[in-house]
């Protein structure tokens, strides 16, 4: 079966041919005739659009003979996600038992050797850990069909590994991990006397290890979402790691500035002066995960209410403050840290003086660039979850394979730049660090609230921004997904253009897929995770996007996410509210509840309000359905209790727990307006 049509900027030929359980798509492009080449041609271009589990295996050994020299290296990095190890290799064993050509002298054999050889070399010099798990017998099944002598030993050597292995008693159980640090031993205010350089170091050290240790293709949004289900808890092993550094750092951040409730408020500002200062380094050293742990940190809501400390800020601190800040704005798509990252991740030596006006920017060229992982992830997962991973026949969707590689492929461009980075080790730091008892959402809100209690006029609060998004071609996904997405670096690439058609549908990000790790915490003590953001405690994967699971054939209600603002005396809470077609006011008045921390059965004493422009307000009937009530002129909610009665006047627990919590663009605004 063939289905053919024409780009006609080059008048070239793209074609879909169908062949028994694979399909390709084929572009023929005219070559015109020149004084090198009188006669006119055309090129031929071959790639695998979809196919079944063994004809994908089997391309392998073919790719190279039909133009497809990338096959190989996207294969391998995503062909767990649709088929185990084991498998491909019994597939491929069987097939050079049975090899092509009428002898070993035939140049179809030659070509079918060299062929093997190539697939083999690569797997076994990029992806060693495969051939770990795998059956010694199949091994040795595998290693004598090999045509490399030095592939055969290689492969015979991973056999007696393995055998050896399985002789060998069972490893004890891991010891139990060591107690908590002794809270009376913590003394928040030894920060100081750490130079800021040192501490930028030592945390561009840490991230730096775990970077060069991850793998790509944990990465994978079919990989990560699953990571929690029964059976696979050591899944994606590098990717938490990342994750619980995160919030380790992030908590030490929160536990310095609150731990001690006795410090007078510039005594607090000096504190918030120095952890300033060492996202300032982390910026130098291009340590973009500390450097938005650490401002997301101050942004949190226990530190962002405490005015009177702020107040006591130095001004230039406060000017740095907000220009590192800016870097991870959600301002289109966070297109500033995207092409930042673009930019310093792809050159050796970057000029940060004409951004930051940076005194240490000559450190960064010395150094590698560690991302915010959390921007591939939320990519992965939403690719996933957009895009099927099999047609309609059945086939594997390998199109989408070759989306995903290219943004794993920009992790390992990154990875690459650090492996040569070395550093020192400050025992004395890594002591301290390490003394950070654990805070709790709830301990955070309790310190936070005896330095400045709620109500006081010091505690100060910004008033965000609620973002209605809609996503109707979504609806029919699998799953709900993180909505903060768009290709990385290529920005003409094809995973770019899917991305940046689904962004304009999921305004407001999430971080759910990098939500808190449930895996058993390391040595080091792992905080809660911080959310100003609008995560919910139950879901792993963010509703955000304004979709969920749909009936047949995609079939289901329209949905819109909806971000309600709540006016408190001790800060403003950011929660987002999926409204389905279906939804009566008193159902999201008590989802609104909910993900306040409040009681959702006192939904009848409260009504929802959306605020249009030139100071109107439209009150959402109270019997009536929200998502058709709803007006398109305005993207503003209010909760508000009937009677006029200020919300904060309750008691609530202030969210502080996410993994990657998002700025605030309104909170930054206001540090301005206040200082």
């Amino acid at each position: 079966m063939k289905t053919t049509w024409y780009c006609p900027l080059d008048l070239s030929t793209v074609v879909e041919e169908e062949e028994e359980g694979i399909i390709y798509t084929v572009m023929v492009k005219p070559q015109h005739s020149s004084s090198y080449s009188p006669r006119p041609g055309a090129t031929r271009t071959q790639s695998v659009k979809a196919g079944t589990e063994e004809k994908l295996v089997l391309h392998l050994l073919h790719c190279l003979s039909t133009g497809d020299a990338t096959y190989v290296s996207i294969f391998l990095c995503t062909y767990r996600s649709f088929i185990s190890t084991q498998r491909v290799l019994d597939i491929l064993t069987d097939r050079l038992e049975d090899p092509p050509g009428s002898s070993e002298s035939s140049p179809t054999r030659q070509a079918f050797n060299r062929a093997v050889c190539s697939v083999f070399t690569s797997w076994l010099s990029e992806y060693p850990e495969d051939f770990e798990v795998l059956d010694p017998s199949s091994l040795l099944r595998l290693a004598p069909l090999v045509p490399s002598p030095e592939l055969r030993a290689k492969l015979l050597q991973r056999a007696e590994e393995q055998s050896e292995r399985q002789l060998l008693p069972p490893a004890p159980k891991e010891a139990p991990p060591p107690p908590p640090p002794d809270p009376a031993s913590f003394e928040p205010t030894h920060i100081l006397g750490f130079p800021t350089a040192l501490i930028g170091e030592q945390l561009t050290r840490i991230e730096t290890e775990l970077f060069v240790r991850l793998v790509p293709y944990h990465c994978l949004g079919s990989l990560w979402s699953q990571r929690d289900k029964k059976g696979r808890e050591g899944q994606c092993w590098s990717v938490r790691a990342t994750v619980r550094q995160f919030n380790r750092l992030t908590n030490a951040v929160l536990a310095s500035c609150l731990w001690n409730t006795r410090l007078r408020s510039h005594q607090r500002a000096r504190l918030l002066h120095k952890w300033i200062s060492v996202a300032e380094e982390c910026r130098s050293r291009k340590n973009f995960s500390s450097l938005y742990a650490i401002v997301s940190a101050l942004q949190s809501n226990p530190l962002h209410r405490l005015r009177r400390s702020w107040q006591h800020a130095d001004r230039e601190s406060l000017k740095k403050y907000e220009e590192l800040a800016e870097i991870f704005s959600d301002k289109d798509n966070y297109s500033q840290s995207r092409e930042l990252l673009k930019e310093e991740g792809t050159s050796k030596f970057a000029n940060l003086d004409n951004r930051l006006n940076n005194k240490n920017a000559s450190k960064s060229s010395a150094q590698g660039t560690v991302p915010y992982l959390g921007l591939f992830l939320t990519d992965l997962t939403m690719l996933d979850t957009a895009v099927k991973d099999r047609l309609d026949n059945g086939y594997i969707n390998f199109d989408k394979k070759r989306r995903e590689f290219e943004i794993l492929a920009q992790i390992r461009l990154l990875q690459s730049s650090c492996k040569n980075c070395t550093f020192r080790t400050e025992p004395a730091f890594v002591r301290w660090y390490h003394s950070v008892p654990k805070l709790s959402e709830a301990d955070s809100y309790r310190l936070s609230n005896e330095i400045e209690a709620a109500g006081e006029p010091g505690s100060r609060g910004a008033t965000p921004t609620v973002i209605i998004t809609q996503c109707p071609e979504l609806s029919g996904s699998r799953s709900s997904l993180p909505s903060d997405s768009d290709a990385q670096f290529d920005f003409s690439s094809p995973v770019n253009h899917l991305l940046s058609k689904l962004t304009k549908h999921m305004r407001s990000p999430s971080v759910s897929c990098l939500d808190v790790d449930s895996s058993p915490s390391s040595a080091e003590p792992t905080p809660a995770a911080l959310a100003p953001s609008s995560p919910t405690k139950s879901h792993r994967r963010s509703a955000s996007c304004g979709t969920s699971p749909a009936g047949p054939q995609g079939s289901g209600p329209d949905m819109r996410i909806i971000r309600i603002r709540m006016d408190l005396q001790d800060g403003n809470l950011y929660r987002s509210i999926l409204v389905s077609s279906n939804d009566k006011t008193p159902v999201v008045i008590s989802g609104a509840l909910e993900k306040h921390n409040q009681d959702p059965r006192d939904a009848p004493h409260y009504e929802l309000l959306q605020l249009l422009p030139d100071d109107k307000e439209l009150l959402i009937p109270p019997t009536g359905n929200v998502f058709y009530a709803m007006s398109s002129s305005s993207v503003d909610f209010l909760l508000r209790r009937k009677g006029g009665t200020p919300l904060g006047s309750q008691p609530i627990s202030t969210e502080t727990s996410a993994t990657f919590p998002r700025i605030k663009a309104k909170g930054r605004r206001l540090v301005r307006t206040l200082f």
